[in-house]
């Protein structure tokens, strides 16, 4: 035991001098109001190249839901300069790998190549910003993909619908209300000219920043940003989004119905605020005291003691405008989602009246000083992290706050917090049931 308890403090200083070790950057704006940022780091080969869209599922017109996920595939289809479906062999025959996601609120693309391959790297997301291929092959072609890739993530994943019920009940004026993936009827009914129109208002290099971090030498690479993305012509300016929601006053109760499923789950879920909010990440902290591994709170109840659950989670999902933090769990046979409603809420009401213990307290700040090393591990980690702090904070030196921001919430603030949002009256209780004959 002696043993294992020296080894957890070997572990913990060693975490504790990677955490002291601030990432560095450099940014600047081009003419056309393209962001740039630069972290250089030379420690090994590599060099992450990618381009952040403040354009997600929440800009889309409502009648025409999908437009941003869309994208994301429709922009691998080809440029001017880059043959139709050549985009990854390009990539992978010059040693290198890229991707791409969509959100509410963003869509991120990026590039991991040897370092020697930078320039490549910037003039393919250069292509794909200044010289893209939008024509009805494309369109036709990524129509396909698209709806496969609905059917296999959500239409006939077991509970795959659970997002999209808990948005669409939660929501009633915000664009959060409906998918990322969107209606396959809205991408059916779309015209060429629509697709074009979207990409003209939203990818412009001033809706956009630009991350190159890794094995780099910042002079060179600024030169070659200058060349590649200095001339693409500044679009119009993009509007934010700005709808607000009525606050709930009385709990919400649905019913959603599965095919897949043969299981019931409860969902409790509640609007909260947005990521930058500082109560956005006393919430974080909330989920990992209920939720976080076999040990935390909801698990040991409602798994272990009781029995009453297969399975149950809290998870705090962040969005730029507004927050969802969601409960969930399956009931063990002979056990009704009302039990399970009672259990979770006995649970959160602990926390809205005592505070979490000092060991506990320790504990939890151990994981995330632990996350945030994780988060910064990569380089890849560290270019997403960099744009995310420019898109939604419009401040990047934060990514080397945000460990201190954990560290400075207090266990009554936990309390605190957990009696703001967590309240029955604030809710949305949906009843997730297998759809029969």
């Amino acid at each position: 035991m002696k043993r294992l308890y020296l080894s957890a403090l070997v572990a913990l200083f060693a975490i504790t001098g990677m955490q002291a070790q601030e990432v560095d950057f450099e940014e600047y704006t081009l003419d056309n109001g393209l962001h740039v940022i630069l972290h250089q780091d030379n420690s090994a080969p590599v060099v992450v190249t990618s381009v952040q869209y403040h354009v997600g599922a929440k800009n889309e017109n409502p009648e025409r839901t999908g437009f941003a996920h869309f994208f994301e595939h429709l922009l691998f289809e080809g440029t001017e300069n880059i043959e139709r479906g050549k985009w990854f062999e390009i990539v992978t025959s010059n040693g290198g790998s890229n991707n791409a996601y969509t959100t509410d609120d963003i869509t991120y693309y990026y590039e991991v190549f040897p370092s020697n391959n930078l320039e490549l790297g910037l003039w393919m997301e250069s292509e794909r910003l200044l010289h893209p291929v939008i024509n009805q092959i494309g369109v036709d072609t990524q129509n396909e993909v698209v709806k496969e890739e609905k059917r296999l993530r959500i239409n006939n994943q077991p509970y795959g619908n659970i997002l999209y019920a808990v948005k669409n009940n939660l929501f009633t004026k915000h664009p959060y209300r409906w998918s990322t993936i969107g209606s396959m009827d809205h991408l059916d009914a779309a015209t060429l000219e629509e697709f074009i129109a979207f990409k003209e208002k939203f990818y412009v290099p001033n809706n956009a920043v630009l991350v190159v971090a890794g094995d780099i030498e910042p002079k060179k690479t600024k030169k070659m940003i200058e060349d590649y993305f200095g001339p693409i012509p500044r679009g119009k300016e993009v509007e934010k989004i700005n709808i607000k929601e009525d606050p709930i006053t009385k709990q919400i109760d649905a019913v959603h119905y599965d095919e897949n499923i043969q299981i019931p789950a409860i969902i409790h879920a509640y609007r909260t605020p947005g990521k930058t909010e500082r109560d956005a990440s006393v919430l974080n902290m909330i989920s990992n005291i209920l939720s976080g591994g076999k040990s935390a709170r909801l698990y040991k109840k409602m798994v272990d003691e009781n029995k009453s659950a297969l399975e149950v989670a809290a998870i705090n999902l962040s969005q730029e405008d507004y927050g969802v933090y969601i409960t969930f769990a399956l009931p063990m046979e002979g056990n009704s989602l009302d039990q399970l409603t009672k259990e979770i809420d006995e649970e959160i009401v602990r926390l809205q009246t005592d505070l979490i213990s000092e060991r506990e307290y320790e504990m939890l700040l151990n994981t995330f000083e632990n996350r945030y090393v994780q988060s910064n591990s990569s380089i890849e980690g560290i270019a997403s992290s960099l744009a995310d702090y420019y898109t939604f904070y419009n401040d990047v030196s934060k990514i080397n706050d945000e460990l201190k921001l954990y560290q400075s919430i207090t266990r009554e603030e936990i309390r605190d917090v957990a009696r703001r949002y967590l309240n029955p009256n604030q809710r949305l209780r949906l009843e997730y049931l297998p759809k029969e004959d």
